[in-house]
């Protein structure tokens, strides 16, 4: 499902095609479960952008690529 999120960092709008459904993302977003318990197939950025919008890229630009 291709999902649209503004970045809670720097306010873009970002793209990210994630294997969820709509009422995968109706029942996450009801239920107040943690996302690692409701989508534990998915990749560690694909739950972050979900949850704040930053895509792996921005968080690379702001914070670094890491050791």
């Amino acid at each position: 499902m291709l999902i649209k999120r503004k970045c809670s960092l720097d306010g873009s709008i970002n793209e990210m095609d994630i294997p969820v459904t709509p009422a995968d993302l109706h029942t996450w977003q009801i239920t107040g479960d943690l996302i690692q318990n409701t989508f534990p197939q998915l990749k560690d950025y694909e739950r972050e952008f979900l949850m704040t919008g930053i895509t792996p890229e921005i968080w690379d630009r702001i914070f670094g690529e890491g050791d």
